[in-house]
C-alpha cells in the first residue's frame, strides 16, 4: 500500500515537471519566434529611427511670384542615454544653439535620464550653426532637417496663415507625432494636406557605444520624403501689398474678386501683420503681443465680421422690387430729408441728406436716397399678392439669400461666417408676433439686424456686374501648376432676379461715379466705373456717450461692360462712404486696370488718412489693467 501511494506521487511529480518543461518550452517559442518585441528591444540598442520632413509646398500669387516659399533650417534632438557620463560641454553648446543655458537644462530634465526617446532641444537652427554644431561632435545630441516658412513679400497674416507645432488635438490625427508641424488659419489650414507633404524614415546603425556608423541594413528600410503641392492662388501680390498699405491705421476690410471667375485678387483684414512675424523661436512671444492687440491683427474680418452693409444694400431692394414687379424705372418717390412713418407722437423720421426731390430709380441709386428705398422696401413686404406682411417678409428674405447673404458663400478658406438676415420668424419672436412694415424698415437701407461680411459684400458687386449670377468666391487657381480646383469653383450660382432687371441698377451705379453723384471720388477716366456708398450706423460710445462716426463703405465695379474687377471696401468709423472707402477702392481699381497711380494727390490724402479708434484704445486700456504685463 505504501509502494502504491509512493508510486503516485513519482508520477504526479513527473506530470508536474513535464508539464513545467512544456510551459517553459512553449514560451521560448513565443518569446523566440512569435513575439519579436525583444527582437525589437535589441535592435533598438544598435539603431536609431529618425523622420524625415518633407518641404512643404510653396503658395505662388496669380502671375507666378512667391508668396510662401520653405527655406531649410534644422531641429537639435537629444537621446540623453547616448549622452556620454564624463559629460558635455554644456556651455559651448548652448552658445552654438544661442539659447540660454537654462533652457538647455530645461529640455534635458524633459527629456528624462537614459531615455531612448528623441527629445527636441530646439528649433531653427540655421545651416551654418549647424555646420558648427557638426564639426563639435556632441555625443547624444544630433540635427533633424525641417523647413521654415519664410514670406517674400510680407503681406497677407491672416489670409496665408502660419505653421506651428501641433497641439494635443492634432496628435489624435492619424498623421501628426509630437514635434510635428501644421499649418494655422489661412491658405496653411486650408490646403494643409497638399501642402504638408509626406514624411519619410531613416533607420541609421549605432555601435556599443551609441555612435551612429551609417544607414542600417544599407538604407534598405529607409522611406524618401515627398515634398509638399505647390499651389498657384488668385491674389494678386502687389495688389493686395498696395490694399494694405492703404488699410493701415484704419480697421476694416477690402476685397476685390474677378467677377468672371470667382478668383478673389485682394482679400486685406485691417489691422494685419507681418507673416514673418510668426516664423522661428520669437513665434510665441510675437503671437502673445497680438492677442493682447484689442485691434485684433490676427482676426480676418474680411471672412468673419459682420457688418452693417448700409446704403450699399439699398441696390437689392432695387433689384427685388424690379422682379415683382411692383417699380418700375422711371417710378418716383419724394425725399424731405427723410422718410417719416408712424402717427402722432409715434411718428419718426429715417433721415436723408440733401439732393433733389422725387427721383427715380437710376437717381435715387445716384444720390444714395434714403427715402426713395424705404418706399421700395415697404412695397415689398406688403405687396397685396402675399396676403400680409409676413408673408411678404418671407418673399423678401428668399430673395435677399439668394443674392449669398445670410450664408456661406462655401469660400476654400475656413472660418467664413454667414452673416444675418432677418426673417419672419426673427420678428415674431423679438416682438411676440406683432410687428408691422414700420418695425422693420431700417432692412430698407442695410441696417437695423442685417447683417454680412466683406467677403459677401464685394460678392454683391460681382453679382451686378455679371447681370445676376456669381461664382463661389475662391483663392485658389491652381494646383502644381494644373488648373485642378474643386469642381464646384466653376459653377454658376443664379439670384431670383432675371438678368433684364440688372440695367437700371448699373446704369445707377455708373451715374453715381460719373455724373455728379455720391461716388464721384471714384470716377477713372475711360474705364466706366460703377459704384454705389454706403454709410453704416452703429451702437459704440465712449465713456460720455459721444457717438464714434459712422463706418465707411463702397462697392463697385469696373468697366460697366466685360468687367475685370469687383470690390467692396469697409472701413470703420470712417464717416461717409464717400470720405475714405471710395478713395480706397478707386485706387485699387486705377492699379489694377492702368498698372499704375497717376492720381497722386488722393493716394498720399489716403495714405495720409488716420482714424483716431477710441472705442479700440478703451478696450484697450480695460485689457491690460485686467492682464498686466508679467
Amino acid at each position: 500500500m505504501a509502494n502504491n501511494r509512493g508510486a503516485q506521487r513519482y508520477r504526479t511529480l513527473q506530470y508536474v515537471v513535464l508539464l513545467a518543461a512544456v510551459v517553459i518550452l512553449g514560451r521560448l517559442f513565443y518569446v523566440q519566434i512569435i513575439d519579436d518585441q525583444y527582437k525589437a528591444k535589441a535592435e533598438a540598442n544598435i539603431m536609431r529611427v529618425d523622420t524625415e520632413y518633407p518641404m512643404r509646398g510653396e503658395v505662388l500669387d496669380r502671375r507666378g511670384e512667391y508668396l510662401i516659399r520653405s527655406r531649410v533650417c534644422y531641429d537639435v534632438m537629444v537621446v540623453t542615454r547616448d549622452i556620454p557620463k564624463e559629460g558635455f560641454d554644456s556651455v559651448r553648446l548652448a552658445t552654438i544653439l544661442n539659447i540660454p543655458m537654462e533652457k538647455l537644462r530645461r529640455e534635458l530634465r524633459r527629456a528624462g535620464p537614459a531615455s531612448r526617446r528623441p527629445h527636441l532641444v530646439v528649433g531653427y537652427l540655421s545651416q551654418e550653426a549647424k555646420l558648427i554644431f557638426d564639426e563639435s561632435d556632441f555625443k547624444g545630441f544630433y540635427t533633424r532637417f525641417r523647413t521654415a516658412r519664410e514670406y517674400p513679400r510680407q503681406v497677407g497674416g491672416n489670409l496665408l496663415g502660419y505653421v506651428s507645432e501641433v497641439n494635443d488635438n492634432h496628435i489624435k490625427w492619424d498623421y501628426y507625432a509630437i514635434g510635428d508641424y501644421i499649418g494655422i488659419g489661412g491658405i496653411e489650414s486650408a490646403y494643409e494636406t497638399m501642402l504638408r507633404g509626406e514624411k519619410g524614415v531613416s533607420y541609421y546603425a549605432k555601435d556599443t557605444r551609441g555612435a551612429i556608423v551609417g544607414s542600417y541594413k544599407n538604407g534598405e528600410l529607409d522611406v524618401l520624403p515627398i515634398k509638399g503641392t505647390q499651389l498657384t492662388s488668385t491674389i494678386d501680390a502687389r495688389l493686395q501689398e498696395f490694399a494694405e498699405r492703404l488699410m493701415v491705421g484704419k480697421v476694416g476690410a477690402v476685397v476685390a474678386i474677378e467677377p468672371a471667375t470667382g478668383e478673389i485678387l485682394v482679400m486685406v483684414s485691417s489691422p494685419t501683420y507681418n507673416p514673418d512675424l510668426m516664423v522661428g523661436r520669437q513665434r510665441n512671444q510675437n503671437f502673445l503681443e497680438m492677442t493682447r492687440n484689442q485691434q485684433q491683427p490676427q482676426f480676418t474680418r474680411a471672412l468673419k465680421e459682420h457688418y452693417a452693409p448700409g446704403s450699399t444694400f439699398k441696390l437689392v431692394q432695387g433689384l427685388v422690387a424690379l422682379e415683382e414687379g411692383i417699380l418700375h424705372p422711371s417710378d418716383k418717390h419724394p425725399c424731405s430729408q427723410g422718410f417719416t412713418y408712424g402717427v402722432g407722437k409715434n411718428s419718426r423720421t429715417l433721415k436723408c441728406h440733401n439732393h433733389d426731390s422725387p427721383l427715380n430709380l437710376r437717381r435715387a441709386v445716384a444720390e444714395s436716397c434714403n427715402s426713395y428705398f424705404c418706399y421700395v422696401f415697404k412695397d415689398i413686404i406688403t405687396n397685396p399678392k402675399y396676403g400680409n406682411i409676413k408673408e411678404g417678409m418671407r418673399c423678401w428674405t428668399e430673395y435677399v439669400k439668394s443674392f449669398g447673404f445670410g450664408e456661406r458663400l462655401g469660400c476654400d478658406l475656413y472660418g467664413e461666417s454667414k452673416g444675418f438676415v432677418p426673417t419672419t420668424e426673427f420678428y415674431d419672436k423679438g416682438y411676440n408676433g406683432r410687428w408691422n412694415w414700420g418695425t422693420v424698415i431700417s432692412c430698407a437701407i442695410g441696417q437695423g439686424e442685417m447683417a454680412c461680411t466683406p467677403l459677401q459684400m464685394a460678392n454683391l458687386a460681382a453679382i451686378i456686374a455679371n447681370r445676376g449670377y456669381y461664382i463661389t468666391p475662391h483663392i485658389i487657381k491652381a494646383i502644381d501648376g494644373r488648373d485642378s480646383i474643386d469642381s464646384r469653383f466653376y459653377e454658376r450660382h443664379h439670384t431670383m432676379v432675371s438678368s433684364r432687371n440688372y440695367q437700371p441698377i448699373i446704369d445707377g451705379m455708373w451715374l453715381s461715379v460719373n455724373d455728379d453723384g455720391t461716388s464721384r471720388l471714384a470716377k477713372l477716366d475711360g474705364w466706366d466705373v460703377c459704384g454705389k456708398t454706403g454709410t453704416a450706423e452703429h451702437n459704440r460710445r465712449d465713456a460720455s456717450g459721444k457717438r464714434y462716426p459712422d463706418h465707411s463703405t463702397f462697392i463697385s465695379f469696373a468697366p460697366k461692360d466685360n468687367p475685370k474687377i469687383a470690390i467692396s471696401v469697409y472701413v470703420e468709423h470712417g464717416g461717409f462712404g464717400s470720405d475714405v472707402a471710395v478713395p480706397i477702392a478707386s485706387l485699387i481699381e486705377e492699379l489694377y486696370l492702368t498698372d499704375t497711380i497717376q492720381r497722386q494727390e488722393m493716394l498720399q490724402k489716403v495714405l495720409d488718412y488716420k482714424i483716431n479708434y477710441g472705442y479700440y484704445d478703451a478696450k484697450q486700456r480695460k485689457y491690460d489693467q485686467q492682464h498686466p504685463k508679467k
